[in-house]
């Protein structure tokens, strides 16, 4: 008894079994992450050190080599890249593929600690973050206010949105563009300094010397105790321009007397506007790997949450969502899977043209497809485009087995045939060729899996999910599918109408097929000229047509970016950058927003273009006629 008869023989056995495919392969579905791609990402671990006043030759050598030092020892090392820059240092550290992107972190943490103590004492403390610095956000959310400063708006959005947003998991970091931070500023007069024959170095040691609190003990009672806290600090502008500078026998000289204290933004050299109008807004970036998908539905789900707890006039809104693109791309391609299925069943039905028949080999393609979702889950894959193309794909391939299965089958009923012993004679007269196709066909896509380099990555979820499924499809072929043929086929069953009209149809294809063989075979010298051809049109073709990693997306987005030259003024890029956002509204008018951030040397615009459907003109061509406008 083979595992074809005794599927027959119990049926229960075969139900069940199927059962318990589709029940893990829900559960796996339920469990997958939607990505837009397969995870092909790096681990990439960025560490960020600031030294305010520093050139960027002194950080190079300060900073920047030391750190360098210590973390290139570091096992599993891809690269390590740096960048030095006026008053900053960067230096992004990429893993290989394999190496645990936690274990990575915590290995950079400790070398950056070991090599602490060699920076600069004035220097920032190093900011170890588990992503690229360089990587676009997937979300920017935008906070505003018709009668807030920026600086009331950068305090609500570093306590409340931030903090809120920051712990979302596989978020890797939230940056607030256009944050102006509370700071007390002091401002100096070189000429009172001079007259009075003080130095900011003066000012500096007298801030060090009384603007400190220091701990004071405890007083303690026979049935009390109570702790002392010095009021130390200085709080207002007026307490820092009483600061005392220089006391003797002759003079007092504080600090109202060679300047005066402004509480102001500690950097105004950034701004970011929407429309024009100036704002702050958070930009969420991921970790490498993440579920981007469920990263904004948390997102949107919080931000909800916090407009409950925000002042009325304070607004959260989207500037931008790329997740949104992800979403369609999966959705088009799980379309196309239902339509794919509904032409494979009318096909099926068009050959046999019996329902009854239809029924069994159509059924094993949601067991396969349902199925696979679970091999999905253990394996650690994700729902994204190629994943689903594979299914798609495999559609038309998990159907063949059970095609020829049933058709065996039915061929044998049709002959006069008890249908329980035409399904375990006609599964076991094709079982080990159902067998062999199967390994045929896994054994052209498995090899995929060997690929090196960024193709073998991105297409590794493709070929074993396609392999996967015609596994479980051949299972099925040979399990449930002449069960539900012994019981399903009927013996003499009188045809319908469409049979019966449609039978001419097939008669006579029938003829057509065999006079061509036979014409064939007696022109078999055919064959080569014809293998030749066809292999000179497929390397013609493959020079002619354009190669590139994946075709181009109109995502209605575009952006500017500007590197300003070492030495330039915040005010010299944030006026060029103004003249590049004016000309991108002459030009693209049907854009639905403008998004300017401008920083030190650097300034970026986004441009929110309406849905392809909603405008003429094409991503591309607005692109194309930008780079003209602003050249």
């Amino acid at each position: 008894m083979n595992f074809s008869e005794l599927s027959i023989r119990r049926p229960v056995l075969a139900t069940v079994m199927v059962l318990i495919i589709l029940i893990f392969g829900a559960i796996g579905y339920t469990n997958l992450a939607v990505r837009e791609y397969p995870n092909v990402d790096n681990p990439i671990i960025t560490v960020r050190v600031s030294y305010p006043g520093a050139n960027a030759e002194v950080i190079e050598n300060q900073i920047t080599e030391p750190l360098e030092q210590n973390i290139n020892g570091i096992p599993g090392i891809r690269s390590l890249r740096s960048q030095s820059s006026q008053g900053s240092s960067r230096i992004t550290v990429e893993f290989e593929l394999d190496v645990d992107l936690e274990r990575a972190a915590n290995d950079v943490r400790d070398k950056v600690s070991i090599a602490q103590r060699y920076l600069p004492r004035d220097a920032d403390p190093p900011i170890v973050s588990k992503a690229d610095a360089d990587s676009d956000p997937i979300m920017q959310i935008t906070v505003q206010s018709p009668t807030r400063s920026l600086l009331e708006l950068s305090e609500i959005a570093d306590l409340t949105v931030k903090e809120r947003l920051q712990t979302i998991s596989d978020v890797s970091a939230v940056e607030i563009w256009g944050e102006y931070r509370y700071a007390m500023r002091l401002w100096l007069d070189p000429i009172r300094m001079a007259a009075y024959n003080i130095t900011p170095m003066d000012i500096k040691n007298a801030l060090d010397r009384e603007n400190v609190e220091l701990p004071a003990g405890s007083i303690e009672g026979d049935q009390i105790a109570q702790s002392i806290r010095t009021m130390g600090l200085m709080q207002t502008p007026e307490e820092f321009n009483n600061l005392i500078l220089i006391e003797d026998d002759f003079r007092i000289v504080r600090f109202r007397d060679v300047g005066y204290a402004e509480l102001d933004a500690a950097n105004r050299q950034n701004i970011f506007r929407r429309n024009g109008v100036p704002m702050v807004s958070c930009v969420i970036i991921p970790q490498p790997g993440a579920n981007h998908i469920n990263i904004a539905d948390e997102v949107r789900l919080r931000m909800e949450q916090m407009k409950k707890d925000l002042p009325e006039d304070v607004t959260l809104d989207v500037a931008f969502d790329n997740t949104q693109f992800i979403r369609a791309s999966i959705t088009e391609v799980q379309s196309t899977l239902i339509i794919a299925f509904i032409l494979v069943v009318l096909i099926i039905f068009a050959f046999l043209r019996n329902w009854r028949v239809t029924l069994i080999p159509v059924v094993a393609i949601p067991i396969s497809l349902i199925g696979i979702f679970f091999v999905m889950y253990l394996v650690g894959f994700s729902i994204n485009v190629l994943s689903m193309l594979a299914v798609v794909l495999a559609v038309g391939l998990v159907v063949d087995d059970s095609i020829v299965v049933t058709e065996n089958i039915f061929h044998k009923v049709e002959d006069g045939m008890d249908p329980e012993e035409a399904a375990i004679a006609g599964s076991k007269e094709i079982f080990f060729a159902v067998i062999s196709s199967t390994i045929t066909l896994v054994a052209i896509f498995i090899p995929i899996v060997f690929l090196e380099g960024m193709t073998g990555r991105l297409f590794r979820e493709f070929s074993i999910v396609l392999a996967g499924t015609v596994l479980i499809s051949a299972f099925a072929a040979l399990s449930f599918v002449p069960m539900l043929a012994s019981k399903l086929l009927k013996k003499k069953e009188k045809h319908n109408p469409f049979y019966n009209k449609t039978e001419v149809f097939f008669n006579g294809m029938n003829r057509f097929y065999e006079t061509t063989l036979r014409s064939f075979f007696r022109r078999k010298w055919l064959v080569f000229p014809i293998l030749i051809l066809a292999a000179i049109l497929i390397g013609l073709f493959w020079n002619i047509i354009p190669a590139e990693m994946a075709p181009l997306e109109d995502r209605s987005q575009i952006i500017i970016r500007t590197t300003a030259p070492e030495g330039a003024t915040f005010e010299f890029v944030r006026d060029y950058t103004d003249r590049i956002a004016a000309i991108a509204d002459s030009i693209v008018p049907e854009r639905e927003s403008n998004i300017v951030f401008t920083r030190s040397g650097f300034s970026m615009v986004r441009l929110i273009l309406p849905d392809i459907s909603e405008r003429e003109r094409s991503q591309m061509e607005i692109a194309d006629e930008l780079a003209r406008g602003v050249r």
